[in-house]
């Protein structure tokens, strides 16, 4: 089995991009604070945290959010959700564009943010990629280095593959529960592989490409719904394969899925997220290729050895398998006739029950053993450390992340064998007791995404009305979500407009069931301009901007998208037709008793308290940012810090370009020698890696090819690369000098015997 090796870029890669994704996380919310949680907004954030005469520490321990310390610096909960949001886009933001900033201490700071907002957040943070989000930032502490306390700290240590196998082992978890409950909630959608006939157009908020994508032929929409299975339950387990091309293989499958999704759907930050977790497939090759910088290898040997003739003979085994498995269990057959590719789920439900019953616990001894080899290695690079000191402390590190991880994967077992009960009774009792304990702080979570399809009978859409007169109504167009059966879908991600979706569910049922609806309609009535911005950020697009209606109502309607032959009439071609259903929502007035008693029933009649005095630095600050943002949409704020965030970098990387490469290092003395691996170079060597050591006067050795004394030294049995000597004063790998006698990896100034960290894993050590 192999290790999953030195993933320094693949883990640099993951940190930047969940840094990209808390800032879409923290910049969405923070545009919709006022009219979700503000002291006028649809639930004010301060009903759950009523003043209760507790000490702080008992708060923190009913409630853990940063929010109960917002009185202490004169701030009500609406301006410390603000300050919070703004604060993890400042962490997150520095996080994506500096290297020592990719920090455990900083990405602690960001969940602990995160976790804080999500614990008032109530309806509408309670999605399942809110909770991904922070169990991945919660991973992420695990797996960024800590620079921030320890000066000069090594790219890559010993124990660093064993927390990065926490970030694959949710990638599993997710995908191939998402695949499981789309067959065990005996959906006839999905068990017909009709699903995605309906999903196009009754999903939340589609885009234009689910429009192209609904007029696919029914075949290649079913055809669709079989890859979604393979993706999702075959090809997970490849997750651990002990061959990397076959890791490799699972990469691009899990991409090729979630950009699908990004194209015909507005999923926020989820989708790239998941494919941030999918870093945790690639190695240090296969990164380095993307950026141009690959290893150099042999050239190919003939005949091939033994090992390499049966891993690709295992890897197109597996492919094979895959192949016929599909073929097999969803009936594919060509139909000549008709030049179509028929498909059928071939299994019953007790066939698929049974078979997940029987591989549920076996697929966690995969994962177990594949953890398991992964501690077993980085202990092995621990005993290859020198000196006794250091080899102390890999040891404990090892120690210490070896366990965490390992605690981490026995809790998450409960949530993941949701997916079969009799599984999850297995368990070890105190496994239960465990998760009961962290479940509150969102550290491991069940995940099962699309359960069941809804929206076949037409896609359920809930539409307000106001009149002023109570005859004469005027609809309410939201900005998002279908209305206008002429207005194009729109295209909002990274941006979550978090009503619009909570409109989506409460179309799913009675009014009753989402109580908030309610205080929205209270809101509208009142006029409040914080709430009419999530309707309408141009307010003059709200038909009654100049006053709040006397009148409203809601109706249910039925939506499905057209057909291209609809829009041959003359005018804009629509994109929707629809449907009137029934009445979503009485028609009701300010003071209206039957309002008035849905907002007592359900606890959301309450008087707002008198607002703070802004006299206070930090809450003037908080209100001018508020003004400077408050005539942009969501979207534009978080692609205008995207923008930023390029333009910094591209400056960044023509003022390197400018300075010719690198500025020299400086020479170390033997104590200030980098370490790789926690392995310490000999004098005037390039420092060893995976515990062999470079000889002296030379290049080192690197994967136990070893330099001759005085000649150029060989990586991967290859020689130095571009040409270039290895030899004291002469330039190193990628055209940078080698210092000391040692060689420059990746364009960086190699330091006294130790190989220095670069921007994709390799930072130079200062």
């Amino acid at each position: 089995m192999a290790a999953m090796g030195e993933p320094a870029r693949p883990r640099t890669l993951f940190l930047a991009g969940l840094a990209a994704v808390y800032i879409a996380a923290f910049g969405s919310l923070y545009v919709q604070i006022p009219g979700l949680y503000g002291r006028e907004g649809i639930l004010p954030a301060r009903r759950v945290l009523r003043l209760s005469g507790k000490g702080l520490w008992e708060q923190l321990r009913d409630l853990p959010t940063l929010l109960w310390l917002g009185p202490r610096l004169g701030l009500d909960t609406e301006q410390g959700m603000e300050l919070l949001c703004v604060l993890g886009v400042l962490a997150a933001f520095g996080a994506l564009l500096c290297d020592s900033l990719r920090d455990c201490l900083v990405f602690a700071l960001l969940r602990v943010l995160y976790l804080s907002l999500y614990q008032v957040g109530q309806v509408f943070l309670y999605f399942q990629w809110d909770s991904l989000l922070l169990e991945a930032g919660f991973l992420a502490v695990l797996v960024a280095p800590l620079r921030l306390l320890r000066w000069g700290s090594p790219a890559w240590r010993p124990h660093d593959a064993v927390t990065f196998w926490g970030v694959r082992w949710l990638l599993f978890r997710l995908m191939f529960a998402s695949g499981v409950v789309k067959l065990t909630s005996r959906c006839p959608t999905w068990w017909g592989l009709t699903a995605l006939t309906y999903h196009y157009e009754s999903q939340c908020i589609p885009t234009p490409g689910a429009w192209l994508a609904h007029q696919l032929p029914v075949w290649l929409q079913k055809l669709s719904v079989v890859a979604t299975y393979v993706i999702e339950v075959a090809v997970p387990p490849l997750f651990f394969a002990p061959l990397r091309r076959l890791r490799l293989f699972a990469f691009y499958c899990q991409v090729l899925l979630q950009v699908l999704i990004i194209l015909t759907g507005n999923y926020n930050f989820f989708n790239a997220l998941t494919i941030v977790l999918a870093f945790s497939l690639l190695d240090e090759e296969h990164v380095g290729r993307w950026l141009g910088q690959p290893r150099k290898r042999h050239g190919s040997a003939w005949p091939p050895s033994l090992g390499s003739v049966l891993a690709t003979l295992l890897e197109l085994s597996t492919y094979g398998l895959l192949l016929y498995w599909t073929v097999h269990y969803f009936g594919l057959e060509v139909n000549w006739d008709k030049k179509l590719l028929d498909s059928k789920v071939a299994f019953t439900y007790h066939e698929f029950t049974t078979w997940l019953r029987t591989v549920t616990l076996p697929l966690v001894g995969v994962a177990f053993l594949s953890l398991s080899w992964e501690i077993l290695v980085a202990m092995y690079r621990c005993a290859c450390v020198r000196g006794c000191f250091w080899k102390l402390w890999a040891t404990l590190q090892w120690a210490i992340m070896a366990t965490a991880t390992v605690s981490l994967f026995a809790v998450s077992l409960v949530p993941f064998t949701y997916i079969d009960h009799e599984s999850n009774g297995k368990l070890w009792p105190g496994i239960h007791q465990m998760f009961g304990a962290v479940e509150r702080f969102q550290v491991v979570n069940s995940y099962g995404l699309f359960r069941r399809m809804t929206g076949v009978g037409g896609r359920p859409e809930v539409i307000l009305e106001g009149s002023y007169d109570g005859h004469s109504w005027t609809e309410i167009e939201f900005m998002y979500k279908p209305g206008n059966v002429s207005a194009a879908p729109a295209v909002v991600a990274p941006h979550q407009p978090r009503l619009d979706w909570q409109l989506w569910f409460a179309a799913l049922g009675p009014h009753q069931s989402s109580p908030w609806f309610s205080a929205l309609v209270l809101r509208l009535l009142q006029g409040q301009p914080d709430v009419i911005r999530l309707v309408q950020t141009d307010e003059s697009r709200y038909p009654f901007h100049g006053r709040p209606p006397a009148f409203l109502r809601a109706q249910l309607y039925k939506y499905w998208f057209t057909a291209p032959s609809e829009g041959s009439s003359p005018g804009p071609a629509p994109w929707w037709r629809r449907q009137r259903v029934q009445e979503f929502f009485p028609r009701v007035s300010l003071g209206d008793p039957t309002l008035e008693s849905l907002l007592s029933q359900h606890g959301l009649k309450d008087k707002p308290p008198l607002r703070r005095r802004g006299d206070a630095v930090l809450p003037r600050l908080l209100g001018s940012l508020r003004r400077l943002c408050q005539p942009f949409s969501g979207p534009a704020v978080l692609w205008s810090l995207y923008l930023v965030a390029a333009t910094a970098g591209l400056l960044r990387a023509l003022a390197r370009g400018s300075r010719g490469g690198p500025p020299p290092a400086r020479h170390k003395g033997p104590r200030e020698r980098g370490e790789r691996n926690g392995v310490r170079g000999s004098d005037g060597a390039r420092g060893e890696r995976n515990g062999v050591r470079g000889s002296e006067g030379a290049r080192g050795e690197r994967n136990g090819v070893r330099g001759s004394e005085g000649t150029r030294g060989e990586r991967n049995g290859t020689r130095g690369s571009d040409g270039a000597r290895g030899s004291e004063g002469t330039r190193g790998s990628d055209g940078a000098r080698g210092s000391e006698g040692t060689r420059g990896s990746d364009g960086a100034r190699g330091t006294d015997g130790a190989r220095p960290e670069g921007r994709h894993g390799n930072k130079r050590k200062k």
